[in-house]
């Protein structure tokens, strides 16, 4: 089950290169995160990929994102979270999805670490 998963959202994950209103790296993650609970095989050979190398390793080896990279996400979940704040009339519905939009920005700031550019020199230097 964990394997079959796996698949689909890498799958999913490839659509979202081509469509940017999909995030890419969230999906990729659920799939590294399947195939390490089905199959070691079949985590070492995700690992292997220019997937994961190109979308995830950085991440899983940092624990940080770039600043783009943090941007283009906040960017299209935001743009995700008003569609769905329009189209819903429930005022519960949409008090929670501020909410979560406003909890999804502290997390990004404070919990999730700002990768360096790679071959910037820092100031200090």
């Amino acid at each position: 089950m964990f394997i079959t998963a796996g698949f689909l959202f890498i799958g999913i994950g490839i659509v979202g290169i081509i469509l940017p209103v999909l995030p890419t790296t969230v999906f990729f993650l659920i799939a590294s995160f399947c195939f390490a609970k089905g199959s070691k095989k079949f985590d070492n050979w995700f690992k292997q990929t220019k997937l994961y190398k190109k979308y995830l390793h950085g991440y899983v080896t940092t624990r940080a994102l770039s600043l783009p990279a943090k941007i283009r996400i906040l960017i299209i979940s935001d743009l995700m979270t008003l569609l769905s704040f329009f189209m819903v009339d429930i005022i519960f519905v949409r008090v929670i999805l501020v909410l979560l939009t406003i909890y999804k920005y502290y997390y990004f700031i404070y919990k999730i670490k700002t990768s360096k550019p790679i071959g910037k020199v820092s100031e200090e230097a």
